[in-house]
């Protein structure tokens, strides 16, 4: 992996949302806290550039783990930022009720609707409170592979670790004094009783990390098991489509 000077990153890093939150006369940012390492970064170098006042930090929890809940709110604590927190349970289920006569045998599909939710409950609470950005918490690891649900956790208004592979949202989150237990949970998207990121996707992160590191820096795999490699390329193949607007037809082809 790259050797980067973290110190500096972290000042570079919100020297960027500083400015991009600017050029957009934006009053304050509104972050998901989900209790995860990512999301408690991301909140954390927004508070840090923007200043705790300029933070709102949404808990919404949809059939959630108990502990991941008071771990957001250990975050939000820690940050000494606002935190509201809105129970989507009782929406999912009515959506549930609603589309009865639709199968359940997907397990995905329901358990998508989880963050398409949230996500819409967090534009819908920040447009109320004024002029406000959302904030992403994908790191570069899952958006290459596809790991975030498209127009749930996929859709916001800017993305600070997009570019930073999982294993250096940790080292980021070590220099930000993140609370130690939200650091070293288990990664877990929290759609399931039970499930984690690594357990879903059949790999480490590190593993992946590595991986990617070597195809975005067209370096040799020398000591990588080949099916871990193809796993890896199948997977940021089948997400290309979540990374790219919609295509259009273009009337202008015709004439």
């Amino acid at each position: 992996m790259r050797e980067l000077d973290y110190e500096k990153l972290v000042d570079d890093i919100q020297d960027w949302i500083i400015t991009y939150v600017k050029s957009a006369k934006a009053e304050y940012v509104v972050v998901g806290l989900s209790g995860g390492i990512d999301s408690a970064v991301s909140a954390t170098l927004c508070a840090k550039a923007l200043g705790s006042e300029s933070v709102l930090g949404l808990g919404l929890p949809c059939g959630s783990i108990s502990q991941d809940f008071e771990d957001a709110k250990l975050v939000a604590n820690f940050l000494d930022i606002d935190f509201e927190i809105f129970d989507i349970t009782p929406i999912y289920e009515k959506i549930l009720e609603i589309s009865k006569a639709i199968p359940r045998e997907e397990i995905l599909a329901l358990a998508n609707l989880k963050p398409r939710l949230r996500m819409a409950m967090l534009y819908f609470v920040g447009q109320t409170k004024g002029k406000c950005l959302i904030v992403g918490t994908s790191n570069r690891t899952e958006l290459a592979i596809g790991y975030f649900t498209k127009f749930g956790d996929g859709a916001a208004d800017f993305e600070p670790l997009a570019s930073l592979y999982k294993q250096e949202v940790r080292k980021v989150a070590e220099i930000l004094k993140i609370p130690r237990r939200v650091i070293t949970k288990a990664p877990s998207a929290g759609l399931w009783e039970g499930q984690t990121d690594e357990g879903e996707i059949g790999l480490s992160y590190d593993i992946i990390d590595e991986i990617l590191y070597r195809i975005d820096n067209n370096l040799d795999f020398k000591g990588f098991n080949e099916r871990d490699i193809s796993k890896v390329r199948k997977m940021m193949s089948a997400a290309e489509h979540k990374l790219s607007m919609p295509p259009f037809f273009d009337v202008r082809r015709t004439e």
